[in-house]
């Protein structure tokens, strides 16, 4: 018996939903553990059931689907009748899931598009409220999306388990710091004074605004205390990051100094490379190219942009430049150091995972180009 992606996401469903009866969820187990591969008699001996039981369900999902695995739901003498058969509250989690059909025209659902599918497809009806309240319960978010971008750095691993390393388990008494640079910071202003959040009544500034200029915020990241060294340059080369990294790791005379940087040029330059080799205290760590996210003062630098920059309204860099600092401060007077629970092994791990991914949705895409050109 061959199941298709969906069709296994619909069975997992209901054998794991905690509010499915206990007998639809061991029938969904019989057929996806068949699908599997496992010898009737195993499935058999782990769910506790005749052979014959096993044969049935096989047989009833091949001609009629979920809807044979739940013929007997409900029919039980003095049983409980659901307003909601749970197949489908196991369909709605299923679809939502997964990205809707190509036909559709969809990116992703909604709670009407959802119910509309439903009662097109399935002959399924209904409400958008009750998808919704599922939505609510199972914690699915379909309208959210993200990025992501994979490295191609043939050292990942080990760069990886460097930095990692460093952040778990740093060298007795070293100093490890995380440094960046946040260029193009713009001096946005705005064309009419802000107005304030009043009673009843958010912040509000207008659409346009004029450009006063930009400037590179350096910063380091002391993973140990959380606190942040920052200082603002109008350019990024390779004598601004030296001059910055000097003030970065004077206050650390006498330890070791594990830095963790990324690949950019400046990072590495003659004169960067001389400094290093008289101060051998110093040590460079980079992270796998393109993968700056595993570098925690990129995480820190997000910080000030939600909570300062992108709702400033600057008159001038200097005035930008001022804001920062202040932010800075306020930081640093209740610094606390970030925890960094992932080990090298799960990251490798998560990134198998997608490399997987990836495979499977490029094979599946293929296909679907395939078949339609066919017709």
């Amino acid at each position: 018996m061959e199941l298709s992606v969906e069709q296994a996401a619909e069975l997992r469903e209901l054998a794991n939903c905690h509010d499915v009866p206990a007998d639809l969820a061991t029938r969904a187990r019989i057929v996806l553990w068949s699908a599997e591969g496992r010898r009737r008699k195993d499935i058999a001996e782990l769910l506790g059931v005749p052979l014959p039981t096993v044969d049935r369900w096989k047989a009833r999902y091949a001609r009629r689907g979920l809807a044979g695995l739940a013929g007997l739901e409900g029919d039980r003498p003095g049983g409980a009748r659901d307003q909601v058969p749970a197949r489908v509250r196991a369909r709605v989690i299923a679809l939502t899931r997964m990205t809707p059909p190509a036909d559709t025209g969809l990116s992703h659902w909604s709670t009407r598009e959802l119910a509309k599918y439903l009662k097109r497809t399935d002959n399924i009806t209904v409400s958008w409220h009750y998808i919704a309240r599922i939505w609510r319960e199972e914690h699915l978010k379909p309208h959210r999306s993200g990025t992501f971008k994979i490295s191609k750095d043939p050292a990942f691993a080990e760069k990886v388990a460097d930095v990692v390393g460093l952040y778990l388990a740093p060298p007795g008494g070293a100093v490890v710091l995380s440094i960046d640079e946040n260029t193009q910071i713009q001096a946005l202003d705005r064309t009419q004074p802000v107005l304030p959040v009043a009673f009843a009544a958010t912040e509000k500034r207008t659409h346009n605004y004029v450009r006063h200029g930009t400037t590179n915020l350096f910063a380091a990241l002391n993973v140990a205390t959380g606190e942040v060294i920052g200082e603002c340059k109008p350019s990024r080369n390779g004598q601004n990051f030296l001059a910055f990294l000097k003030k970065a790791v004077k206050p650390h005379a006498g330890k070791e100094i594990h830095v963790v940087l990324d690949n950019l040029s400046t990072h590495t330059t003659p004169e960067v490379k001389a400094w290093l080799a008289k101060n051998s205290h110093v040590h460079f760590h980079f992270t796998p190219v393109g993968s700056s996210w595993i570098n925690q003062i990129e995480t820190w630098f997000g910080m000030p942009t939600r909570q300062s920059i992108r709702r400033g309204t600057f008159a001038s860099v200097n005035v930008l430049i001022t804001q920062i600092h202040n932010y800075i401060g306020t930081w640093n007077s209740q610094a606390t150091p970030s925890t960094w629970t992932a080990t090298a092994g799960e990251i490798l791990a998560e990134l198998r995972l997608v490399q997987t991914n990836i495979k499977s949705s490029s094979r599946t895409t293929q296909s679907d180009a395939n078949r339609i050109t066919r017709h």
